[in-house]
């Protein structure tokens, strides 16, 4: 398996862990008692870890979310909470939920060596979001919190290198969403206003923009040997199956 493979490889399950504790019940009841709902919560909870900065600072981070959904979010964070004690708050949630549903994992010891030297190789340039999350101090040490925070790290860093391919590409945010798998349905999910431009024309384009972002993610995979990348993605997918049942 080779880095750019381990890294395409790893993206569904990373993704499908953060889903699990972004949507867990007990994540959005405490964002609620924050006095947080909707956009407010999902953009100051990822980009509060870049402190007080601008709408349009936080949109071009988050570059997928519509401008206007992303400002109105945030503006709304901002009346009841500081958005860099949201993010503070949502790490800390974050390594409860790691301690819960991850801390039992019968090989963690393995895992988190091997996110570590991931996470360790990543060279932040350009991905301003991951740096600021993982310049952040973890509140725990606990062996489950610290595999949930690495894999938000690699789920982040995976994000950030798709928002570089998609540029390079030529494509803008809204034309990567609607070349993407759900096309439309994201794009109202992310806050972007019809019309939209037909997929056809960009999915050749989307198609080499994710090429790049296995290439560009797969320079942190590289960190591991070719065994080793194997193994990690397996202990993503069982991960993924624990946590489904």
């Amino acid at each position: 398996m080779t880095p750019e493979q381990a890294a395409a490889n790893a993206r569904a399950g990373l993704a499908a862990l953060h889903r699990a504790f972004s949507e867990s019940p007990r994540t959005l009841q405490g964002a609620r008692l924050l006095g947080l709902s909707g956009w407010a919560y999902h953009v100051s909870a990822r980009a509060g870890a870049l402190g007080d900065v601008r709408p349009e600072t936080v949109a071009a981070a988050l570059a997928f979310i519509a401008p206007e959904a992303v400002t109105d979010g945030w503006e709304a964070a901002v009346k009841s909470s500081a958005p860099a004690k949201v993010a503070g708050w949502h790490l800390g949630e974050l390594c409860n939920w790691g301690s819960e549903n991850l801390g039992g994992f019968p090989r963690l010891t393995r895992l988190l060596d091997l996110a570590r030297r991931i996470v360790d190789r990543v060279d932040a340039a350009g991905l301003p979001l991951f740096a600021a999350w993982r310049a952040m101090p973890v509140p725990s040490g606990e062996p489950g919190a610290r595999a949930a925070v690495l894999l938000h790290l690699l789920h982040e860093h995976r994000l950030g290198v798709q928002v570089i391919a998609v540029r390079a590409s030529g494509l803008t945010p809204l034309e990567a969403i609607i070349a993407g798998p759900e096309g439309e349905t994201d794009a109202v999910a992310l806050g972007w206003q019809a019309p939209y431009p037909p997929p056809g024309p960009l999915i050749r384009r989307m198609l080499w923009a994710e090429a790049v972002a296995d290439s560009l993610a797969g320079q942190a995979y590289a960190a591991l040997e070719q065994a080793e990348r194997v193994e990690f993605t397996g202990l993503l997918e069982s991960l993924g199956h624990r946590l489904a049942h």
